[in-house]
C-alpha cells in the first residue's frame, strides 16, 4: 500500500471542505434575513400600487403625508406611512357612511 496522498484523496478532501464551508455560510445567515420586509418603496412601485399619477405622489410628498428619501435622483417612500394613509381614509369613510 502506498502512504502518499492520491488525487482521489485530494478530491474527497476538497468536496468535504466545500461542504463544511457551505454549512458554515448557511449557518451564519440570520434567520430574519428571509423574512425581511421592505420598508422603503421606489416611486414607480408606489404609483403602481396606489394607481396614482406622479403629480399625486409628489403632492403627498410635499404635504408631508408620507416620508421619503431621495437617493441618487430616485425617490423612496416609507411603506408604513402609505398604509397609515389607508387607515386614516378608512376612519373618515366610516364616519361619513353612517351620517
Amino acid at each position: 500500500m502506498e502512504d502518499g496522498v492520491t488525487k482521489e484523496d485530494l478530491r474527497q478532501f476538497g468536496m468535504m471542505l466545500i461542504g463544511t464551508i457551505r454549512k458554515m455560510i448557511d449557518g451564519a445567515k440570520p434567520k430574519d434575513q428571509e423574512t425581511i420586509e421592505v420598508e422603503w418603496l421606489k416611486a414607480k412601485v408606489v404609483r403602481k400600487m396606489l394607481d396614482i399619477s406622479p403629480g399625486s405622489l409628489q403632492n403627498l410628498r410635499i404635504t408631508g403625508k408620507v416620508r421619503f428619501k431621495k437617493v441618487l435622483g430616485s425617490y423612496y417612500y416609507n411603506k408604513s406611512d402609505l398604509t397609515q394613509l389607508f387607515k386614516e381614509d378608512d376612519k373618515h369613510e366610516s364616519r361619513t357612511e353612517y351620517k
